[in-house]
């Protein structure tokens, strides 16, 4: 019994000549028109667009929160399987007998650096500080955070957004670009991964919306990641220069300003635009390459000067929590609480009052949790709600559980979801480059398990340096109330001092700068491949044009917000732009089943004949 040959004939229509030379202009209009019109309504309308945005934000994440817990937790264990099962993880993502391009060492070098990075720099302290004080197991009241009995849920939860899921979800990319490039000899771009599915229709108008939505998601991805790291790199100008109007000191901690965030985002995005156009490129490429040895550095000052052996026994004992935990944390999804739900599950005495004991009952940010979160509950009643007797007030605590375990939920958990969706093109093109005549089984344990460990490594390390040095008392509080981008310079400022803490400090931001300018750059350029139909090479003035809207986004969405919480609006707009390609993310794992499964039919039956 034969099977018909797959589809390959994928043909993107491109410009022969003009500006868009060798670009498909439906997927260049549709994208920039989206992107424009996204920075005029921020522009124009500011309090109007971060305000729609939000709400649009929270109704989406009320209807669609779990959808994005159950699709990543689908991706990690259908790649699981994929590479479990002896058929599908032998094929080989190339030609018969094709060796891979580069060596082990170098292919999980490659992978090494695209594990360290913004995010890293950011969160490494903020993520393991920020759960010690807030994750599911302290909103539930079970222990007490910033405390010895949070460390182990804090970590479980930190492993969890930078472990085995996020690197499934860029996986989950890379493989189905991966596969069909080298297999099939198709373009390196988004809507070949659904060719199995839709065949000849990815040619026309459904092919660019796929694609559209892959660039749109891409240029929301990097926003964020660049967002959060001129945040940081402001927070560092300002530790070495102590320069005020580029933080705001209204709050109980300064912050960068808008101003700040604004002035620093010109600085990267034109040095980014710089080293597209000029030879001032080749001098950025030379120093990218010393991000490794710059991280390095810094990796071995915390092993060096901070908590280490505390460090090696939380990695150990919170991995292990981790796989114990993995199931429950891929498929533990919450829905919003309705209000009647709640009203009925509260003691007799208390459901007169359910309005008034609702708010704080449900709010998973009314406390650090444990008993301190029920105290502040109770501290917040007035009149005949603060009469309740303590098993009452008890029952209704427990009853708005799951209501603050869906608030914690979606504003981390699937906030982290959508960041890494949203950044998988950009990732997932970059593991599919260098990952060519690897078999999909290699490819899939050396992209999901060498970054994660890595991603792991640095959370202990400079993470439980962090909180050690809280739980001792030496912080002494001076960097859990830093703030989330501002607490690895803390962190450092309490380790260190004098002239090596200078050293480090600058160190740092021009790590930051670099991973910064490397990443606008790395962002750019999959926006054009996919506008190329799967081009690596793409012209000068592409990426000047991109470079001048990624910035225009970013500034404007910064702009739009509000004066303390600057990364609100990219924020809400990132996860409304990653909720449409998540569900082509869902087509392509079905697409790449099919394929498989096909290709290995095929294979016997040429093997029998």
């Amino acid at each position: 019994m034969s099977i018909d040959p797959p589809f390959t004939d994928l043909q993107i229509k491109k410009a022969a000549g003009g500006f868009y030379e060798g670009h498909s202009v439906e997927i260049a209009l549709l994208s920039k028109g989206i992107m424009i019109a996204l920075v005029l309504w921020a522009l124009i309308w500011p309090a109007n667009a971060n305000g729609t945005l939000g709400s649009l934000n929270s109704q989406l994440l009320n209807i669609f929160n779990q959808f994005y817990i159950y699709i990543v937790g689908f991706f990690a264990f259908f790649l699981l399987v994929v590479a479990i099962l002896p058929k599908t993880g032998s094929q080989l993502m190339g030609q018969p007998g094709e060796k891979p391009e580069f060596s082990n060492f170098s292919w999980f070098s490659m992978m090494f650096g695209a594990g360290l990075g913004v995010g890293l720099m950011v969160f490494a302290t903020a993520e393991p500080l920020s759960l010690w004080g807030s994750n599911p197991v302290v909103v539930a009241g079970e222990v007490a955070g910033n405390t010895e009995a949070a460390v182990q849920s804090a970590y479980r939860y930190t492993f969890a957004h930078y472990g085995f899921h996020a690197w499934s979800i860029y996986v989950v990319t890379g493989l189905s670009l991966a596969y069909y490039a080298y297999t099939r000899d198709m373009p390196l771009t988004i809507r070949s991964a659904l060719t199995p599915l839709f065949g000849g229709l990815m040619n026309g108008f459904l092919g660019h919306v796929v694609d559209v939505l892959g660039v749109v998601a891409t240029i929301l991805g990097v926003s964020v990641t660049i967002g959060f790291g001129v945040s940081q790199f402001i927070d560092g100008v300002y530790a070495i220069t102590g320069v005020e109007w580029i933080m705001n000191s209204a709050g109980d901690v300064p912050v960068p300003s808008k101003v700040g965030l604004v002035a620093g985002l010109i600085v990267i995005m034109a040095l980014s635009i710089l080293s597209a156009v000029s030879g001032v490129g080749r001098g950025v490429k030379y120093l990218s390459n010393l991000n490794l040895v710059l991280s390095l550095i810094l990796l071995m000052t915390f092993v060096i000067f901070g908590s280490f052996t505390f460090a090696m026994s939380t990695y150990g004992s919170a991995f292990v929590d981790y796989i114990i935990n993995f199931i429950s944390i891929s498929f533990g999804a919450y829905g919003p609480q309705d209000p009647a739900a709640f009203a009925a599950a509260i003691p007799e005495a208390a459901k007169p009052l359910a309005d008034e004991l609702i708010g704080g009952a449900t709010n998973a940010y009314g406390a650090w949790g444990g008993s301190i979160g029920f105290e502040t509950f109770k501290a917040g009643l007035e009149g005949p709600a603060a009469e309740l007797d303590e098993a009452t007030l008890t029952a209704v605590y427990e009853a708005g559980n799951a209501q603050r375990q869906f608030g914690w939920q979606a504003s981390w958990t699937t906030f982290y979801w959508a960041w890494w969706i949203a950044f998988s093109p950009f990732v997932g093109l970059f593991l599919a480059r260098i990952s060519k005549g690897r078999t999909v089984r290699e490819f899939i344990i050396g992209c999901v398990f060498a970054p994660a460990m890595v991603c792991f490594a640095w959370m202990t390390i400079l993470g439980g340096t962090a909180i050690d040095l809280e739980l001792t008392g030496g912080a002494a509080g001076a960097i859990t109330g830093a703030s989330q981008t501002n607490q690895l310079f803390a962190t450092l400022g309490q380790m260190i001092d004098g002239g090596l803490l200078s050293g480090l400090t600058v160190m740092c931001v021009v790590l930051i700068m670099t991973f910064l300018v490397t990443s606008a750059d790395s962002g750019i350029l999959v926006m054009n491949t996919i506008m190329s139909g799967g081009e690596q090479e793409t012209g000068i003035k592409h990426r000047i044009v991109w470079g001048l809207i990624l910035t225009a986004v970013i500034g404007t969405l910064i702009l739009a917000a509000g004066e303390n919480n600057p990364m609100d609006a990219l924020k809400n707009a990132m996860i409304i732009g990653a909720l449409p390609f998540t569900m082509v993310m869902g087509l392509m794992c079905i697409a790449l089943a099919k394929a498989l499964y096909r290709d290995g039919k095929r294979s016997k039956i040429a093997a029998a004949e």
